[in-house]
């Protein structure tokens, strides 16, 4: 397990108590608030409930987008939805599909092929959409850095409205056309992803066409219904394109899970019937695990309309086809992207030590390299690039780690590429191959101006520190109340004080490791996923170690299961920093040891807690040794 930096905020000790006392929670959720900026009573409060919502009317000028979309609605002139292959481009392309034929209109969509459009909306498909006659073009989760396809666009007589939650161009140049875009539209929650863009445009395209007449009260109310059913795409894409989990998005992914595990589309329960979940139990683990993987399968291999046919389909037979088709995909997804990291890894290895990696290939599937290159980051902790080469171009995509601006990099090696876009996080580019090692020379020369010593270190983010008395399932049990879990809000990280971790036991063929962690004067069971079958550090010797405490369900028993996330030797000679930070926390009137997280007295000791080990329930059933993790969105993996 690679060495990380342990980054421990304050926790003022009277901060914490005001939110025992205010809440009524435990002192460990109420250390968790604080460290996480919510020692205010009523932002931790506001934060539990998750109820943020704005309406469509918060996006600036949502007017002007409007207008075009139900002129061309009602004189019968074709809309085309132009959405992107990814989760995100497929979900936010079937709400407004499904939306505009609600209200009447004439709608198609078109979804680009990866390999041979590549990302976004390009010249050549706006001559082919304008050729075929579409009137309104209407972008889902691209095009706002279209600039000059926009302006094709209208030359040709075609209208546009772009809505998009991608960063613009550096230069600021936006579309010459409305745009729904949260970010630039100055909307409170400026991380939606497209589908929830595309959502609320929805929304207001329903309420304005009931106020213009087009919709009458009763079909309007069937359309709203429908538009909430609809958020079950929300909450798809809501983890799959893994945005911010805080403010408003917080809102609509619990909303959409329930919308989810509610479904009454034949396609999503063809889906999550081949992925063996049950859909009561479906939560942003079985997103991110098993059904965002197998519907991103098909675009990053084949067709990305087939993630969209089984959305929108209404026959469960061929629903129950196209779910076995993106299953296969899926699998064959697997093993390509074994193939390329086997390739990847050993480029790596070749060039050493760097503070970024480039590595390139013949060959190699564009789409999917990005998750090859997320399994590289997690695995070297630097910004990883990889670079699908096809003649005298590549096409490329990148992840970053914390702390690093991937987008921001690749605008600083401009000169170097041919197109490139995306986030803070991750990024796709194209390049010309004689371009190539110039580009690699510098973009580790820019990342090695940024990142040095321990800055290059992951960084594990401790949420509460404890010692193992305070572990159990009533813990457990309230934790869960800050889900969902991703970015934004992690999986909470608590820190046992003085822990030593000792009796490791293999477990799924080598893969994995169960052992007892000693804190506090008590002992529990633990896990630890991906790291063989050896312990991290020398078994008593002490560590600094963090934990995820989770409810595990399984044949219907529900149990707490302690979960290894960092554990690293402590500095010979050196108090651990996690036990020197640790905030001493004076018991309320009436509390025990427990709630003030004061030692526990001598004749408990050796006692063992109720934490079970087990492994992460995922999309395949069967008992907790044959269980593995299947997606390629690693938000909640051990890094």
């Amino acid at each position: 397990m690679q060495r990380c930096r342990f980054e421990i905020p304050e926790c003022p000790p009277q901060d914490v108590r005001r939110l025992q006392r205010e809440l009524g929670v435990s002192g460990a959720l109420a250390q968790v608030l604080v460290r996480r900026g919510m020692s205010d009573p009523g932002a931790a409060r506001a934060f539990l409930a998750a109820g943020e919502s704005h309406p469509p009317s918060a996006f600036a000028g949502i007017q002007l987008a409007i207008e075009p979309i139900l002129r061309n609605v009602r004189d019968g002139g074709l809309i085309t939805v132009h959405g992107d292959y990814d989760v995100d481009g497929v979900c936010s392309t079937a709400v407004l599909l499904r939306t505009l034929r609600r209200l009447g209109a004439c709608a198609d969509s078109y979804l680009p092929d990866r390999s041979a459009d590549g990302y976004g909306l390009r010249m050549h498909t706006v001559a082919r959409l304008a050729a075929r006659g579409t009137r309104l073009l209407l972008s889902a989760d691209c095009a706002i850095t279209a600039v000059s396809e926009v302006q094709a666009a209208l030359d040709l007589g075609m209208e546009v409205v772009v809505s998009d939650h991608h960063s613009p161009r550096a230069d600021g140049a936006l579309p010459a056309a409305p745009v729904v875009h949260p970010a630039v539209c100055g909307y409170p929650c400026p991380d939606l992803c497209a589908t929830a863009v595309a959502h609320k445009l929805a929304e207001a395209l329903i309420d304005s066409a009931e106020q213009q007449g087009m919709l009458a009260a009763g079909d309007a109310a069937a359309a709203r219904a429908a538009l909430r059913e609809d958020l079950d795409l929300v909450a798809l894409a809501t983890v799959a394109d893994v945005v911010s989990l805080t403010g408003e998005n917080r809102s609509l992914l619990r909303r959409g899970l329930r919308a989810l595990a509610a479904t009454t589309k034949p396609g999503l329960r063809a889906l999550m019937s081949v992925a063996r979940l049950d859909p009561a139990r479906v939560d942003e683990r079985s997103i991110a695990f098993a059904l965002a993987p197998r519907l991103n399968a098909a675009g990053r291999l084949y067709r990305a309309d087939a993630g969209l046919e089984l959305i929108l389909t209404e026959d469960p037979l061929r629903a129950a086809q196209v779910a076995q088709e993106l299953d296969r995909a899926n699998s064959e997804r697997r093993q390509v992207e074994l193939g390329i990291r086997y390739e990847a890894e050993a480029q790596m290895a070749a060039l050493g030590d760097r503070a970024a990696y480039v590595l390139a290939g013949e060959g190699w599937h564009p789409g999917v390299i990005g998750i090859v290159a997320s399994r590289l980051v997690e695995k070297s902790g630097r910004p990883v690039v990889l670079l699908a080469m096809d003649g005298d171009r590549g096409r490329g995509s990148g992840r970053s780690i914390d702390g690093f601006d991937l987008l921001g990099a690749l605008t600083a090696c401009a000169t170097h590429l041919a197109d490139y876009g995306g986030h803070r996080a991750a990024a796709g580019l194209e390049i010309e191959r004689r371009n190539l090692p110039a580009f690699a020379e510098a973009l580790e020369r820019h990342a090695r101006s940024l990142l040095g010593g321990e800055q290059q270190l992951p960084v594990e983010r401790v949420d509460a520190i404890l010692d193992g008395s305070e572990l159990g399932m009533e813990l457990a049990e309230e934790l869960a109340a800050l889900a969902p879990f991703g970015r934004g809000n992690p999986t909470v990280s608590l820190m046992l004080a003085g822990a030593s971790l000792s009796d490791p036991r293999p477990m799924g063929e080598g893969r994995h490791v169960r052992f007892t962690v000693s804190s506090g004067g008590c002992r529990a069971k633990a896990v630890a996923f991906g790291g063989g079958a050896r312990l991290p550090v020398e078994q008593g010797q002490p560590a600094e170690a963090t934990f995820a405490l989770e409810v595990n369900e399984w044949n219907g028993i529900s149990e707490p299961r302690l979960v290894l996330r960092r554990a690293q030797p402590v500095a010979a000679g050196a108090a651990a920093p996690a036990i020197a930070a640790a905030p001493a926390l004076p018991a309320l009137p009436g509390a025990g040891a427990r709630d003030a997280c004061e030692p526990l007295p001598a004749a408990t000791a050796g006692r063992t807690a109720s934490v079970p080990a087990g492994l992460v329930r995922a999309a395949r059933g069967g008992p907790p040794e044959q269980q593995e993790h299947e997606g390629e969105l690693v938000l909640f993996a051990l890094p």
